[in-house]
């Protein structure tokens, strides 16, 4: 589970410099509730953004982004309204998913924006 706990800060560590990149305000990085948790919360202009990441080094079990069902998006969207009620935040929001293939290097990113609604 150690290995598979790198490979996910890894990840993490990735999707947030590419999301610096691009310009978003990193808000939070593994925000836990007892809901469930949110890998990164971030500011798009004047959009609160509930990001996703999913990490693989291989295709065995498919794309990274493949690994998300539906009681995980259930439960980004209970985490992501518990936060903008705790943050009293009333801002649009966006659900994206960062899905990043790697080796010994980043392979591949793929940033699906708006991935499902609220």
């Amino acid at each position: 589970m150690k290995v598979l706990r790198t490979i996910g800060d890894k990840g993490e560590d990735i999707a947030i410099k590419f999301l610096k990149k691009q310009g978003y305000l990193i808000l939070e990085k593994n925000y836990r509730t007892i809901l469930g948790e949110v890998d990164i919360i971030a500011k798009d202009n004047e959009t609160i953004v509930f990001v996703e990441v999913k990490t693989r080094t291989n295709r065995t079990f498919g794309y990274p982004f493949e690994a998300i069902n539906n009681q995980k998006i259930q439960k980004l969207k209970k985490v992501a309204l518990s936060y903008l009620k705790r943050h009293n935040l009333n801002l649009p929001i966006r659900f994206d998913i960062l899905s990043i293939f790697l080796k010994d290097k980043i392979k591949e990113i793929h940033h699906i924006k708006d991935a499902f609604e609220v």
